[in-house]
C-alpha cells in the first residue's frame, strides 16, 4: 500500500525551509529526512505519521491524544522517542506542526 500523498505534501509544506530535506521509502511509508536523519514518516493508508521525538519529550508527548508507541509490524514495539499519531489526532496543520516542530527539535539535540 502507498503512503498517504496527501500527508506527504502537508509534511514537505511544513519543512519547505529544510535545506537538505529529501524523502525515503521506508517504514511501509515515506520518509522525511534532514541531514540523513529521520524526522517523521507519512505511513501508507489511513494518514497516520511516525516521528522520532527526544527521549526526554517522549513521555510527554506519548499522552498526547491519538499517539501511542510506534510498532515494526504487528508483534514489535519500538523504543522511547517512537511515536506514532492517529490521523484524527493530525487533522489540521496546526496539529501537525505540534509532531514536526517535536522532531526538529531532537534532530537539533542530535
Amino acid at each position: 500500500m502507498a503512503h498517504d500523498e496527501n500527508l506527504a505534501r502537508r509534511i514537505r509544506a511544513l519543512l519547505d525551509d529544510q535545506q537538505t530535506l529529501r524523502e525515503v521509502k521506508m517504514f511501509g511509508g515515506l520518509a522525511f529526512m534532514v541531514d540523513d536523519r529521520m524526522l517523521c514518516t507519512a505511513s501508507a493508508g489511513g494518514g497516520a505519521l511516525l516521528v522520532r521525538v527526544a527521549p526526554d519529550e517522549d513521555p510527554q508527548l506519548l499522552s498526547k491524544p491519538g499517539a501511542k508507541r510506534g510498532e515494526m509490524g504487528k508483534d514489535r514495539i519500538m523504543g522511547v522517542g517512537w511515536i506514532a499519531v492517529d490521523a484524527e489526532a493530525i487533522k489540521t496543520d496546526e496539529d501537525l506542526q505540534v509532531w514536526i516542530q517535536a522532531a526538529l527539535r531532537h534532530h537539533a539535540k542530535q
